[in-house]
């Protein structure tokens, strides 16, 4: 039932000055996305220049979204007690700096640290500009169409971030790839003050460290234990990494239930629609994150493509996301969210099995296509999700709210990568072990099975190289193609859940605006 506030905010329209601001509001997400898909393309170059074993590489690619993913609970509640506008740019100042030290990286270790300082500060954006795009909106049709925007400015930096990192790398060196969000935070912090209004709780209290404490130890133990078991390593110690993670996930659980006022407020999970809208997007975003490391690896280490061409080959995928979110508010006046989601997922899981059928044949316009057909089909998910976020959460917990949501994307999107990176791994290792040629050297081996791209550098130790990096080439390839089948068997699954819990509009009641259309 509509109160008789909610109907006058319902009919205020948004001025020029919020339309503005929602472009500035873009700026941050652009770069956000980029960083997360401009290093897959630098992969071949710094493996070369710092050369990482396999496990640190894997931490380079993803600690960036698993720290992201730990700090997103706690910069959303800040952001509801300090300000999500001061959040914001505190967080983007922050991210230009770390940009920096990871630019000019002088070992692995040091990548990961630095990778892991962008994750934190990259933590500050979503929540803070979903939250401000909540409280800057507040007409129904505008605010779909504005979370809508807000949805395609990550699907845009994530399509640009392959090109403009190709481009880059092509000129300069790998560390050129984190000097490009420098310029653009500067005009972010430039702009912002003047055009983006300010909100905080006045209700929020203090931010409990324990809880924040528990979110990390929670998040990089479970992390470490996936990725040591599929590189082989010590069965007890990932399981005892794993235990330690469940553990600390209880504890932070019964602790929220406990405090009065909670980093997390478990009762946002008394909305099943909520709970299950974030569990589509968390798998969506599982699948969809966990392909990028696996697909630039094969475009440029199987298939022999320069980083430019890499990206180049990548950005019809990117802008499919871009047209399938904007187009998202149209599809939701003649369909349904439940059917919505469902067709759109099980499209994508078609583009999925397709990409595993052209990497088995190489064929680079069918994997485009497949890829292509992902994009376009996940992004009225994303849409539905972040528009019921902010439509049914108080005003008062919108920051915390929205990290949720992010949280769970980030999470999934991280798990995703560690998930099936570490299945390819998995199944790279035993194919390569049976199928590595007669006189391999014991040193050279040992290499190659750490991932494809060791195995090209193993290969160039060896006489016989090119028969030991054929097949690497062949066993990375049978890896991608069960890796994307089973991203495909997840989509499918992600699409049933979604029809079967969201059959009826009465299910989501106070969340998603169906009968939606742009300003």
């Amino acid at each position: 039932m509509l109160t008789q506030q909610d109907a006058q905010n319902a009919s205020v329209k948004a001025t020029h000055r919020e339309w503005v601001g929602l472009a500035v509001l873009a700026l941050p997400c652009v770069l956000y996305a980029m960083d997360l898909t401009v290093l897959n393309l630098a992969i071949p170059s710094l493996t070369t220049d710092l050369k990482p074993t396999a496990a640190k590489l894997l931490w380079i690619v993803d600690i960036y979204g698993f720290l992201a993913a730990g700090a997103l609970l706690i910069m959303g509640a800040l952001g509801d007690r300090i300000g999500r506008r001061r959040l914001l740019l505190i967080g983007s100042a922050a991210f230009a700096v770390v940009s920096l030290l990871a630019a000019f990286s002088k070992s692995a270790a040091m990548l990961i640290v630095a990778r892991g300082l962008l994750g934190i500060a990259g933590a500050t954006m979503a929540p803070s500009t979903l939250s401000l795009i909540g409280n800057m909106f507040q007409n129904e049709r505008e605010k779909t169409f504005a979370v809508s925007v807000w949805v395609s400015s990550f699907s845009f930096g994530g399509a640009i971030g392959p090109v403009v990192g190709g481009m880059l790398i092509a000129r300069f060196w790998w560390g050129a790839v984190f000097l490009a969000p420098v310029p653009i935070m500067a005009l972010l912090l430039i702009l912002g003050p003047r055009l983006l209004p300010e909100h905080r709780s006045e209700k929020a209290g203090r931010i409990d460290i324990v809880s924040a404490i528990l979110t990390l130890a929670t998040v990089l133990p479970i992390i470490f234990a996936i990725k040591h078991i599929a590189e082989g390593g010590d069965a007890q110690l990932g399981g005892l990494a794993a235990a330690v993670g469940l553990i600390c996930g209880g504890v932070f659980v019964r602790r929220q239930l406990k405090l009065e006022v909670p980093l997390l407020d478990l009762r946002l999970f008394r909305l099943p629609a909520l709970s299950v809208a974030l569990s589509v997007n968390a798998l969506d975003f599982l699948v969809g994150f966990g392909i990028l490391v696996v697909v630039a690896q094969y475009l440029q280490l199987v298939l022999g493509l320069s980083p430019v061409d890499a990206g180049l080959w990548g950005v019809p995928a990117g802008l499919g996301f871009v047209v399938g979110s904007l187009l998202t508010s149209a599809l939701l006046r003649v369909l349904r969210p439940a059917y919505a989601l469902g067709s759109g997922l099980m499209l994508g899981a078609v583009g999925l099995a397709l990409m595993a059928y052209a990497i088995g044949v190489h064929s680079l316009i069918l994997i485009t296509l497949g890829n292509t057909l992902f994009a376009v089909g996940s992004a009225p998910g994303t849409t539905v999700v972040a528009d019921l976020v902010v439509s049914s959460a108080p005003k008062d917990q919108s920051g915390s709210a929205s990290a949720l949501s992010e949280t769970c994307s980030e999470f999934g999107g991280a798990l995703g990568i560690a998930l099936l990176g570490s299945l390819v791994t998995f199944i790279y290792r035993q194919m390569l072990a049976v199928a590595l040629p007669a006189g391999v050297p014991a040193p050279a081996a040992e290499t190659a099975l750490r991932g494809i791209g060791a195995a090209r550098a193993a290969a160039q130790t060896w006489n016989d190289g090119a028969a030991l990096l054929e097949a690497a080439k062949h066993a990375y390839t049978s890896a991608a193609g069960i890796a994307l089948l089973a991203s495909a068997a997840i989509t499918v699954l992600t699409a049933i859940l979604a029809v079967t819990m969201f059959k009826s509009r009465a299910s989501i009641e106070g969340g998603v605006a169906v009968d939606v259309e742009p300003p």
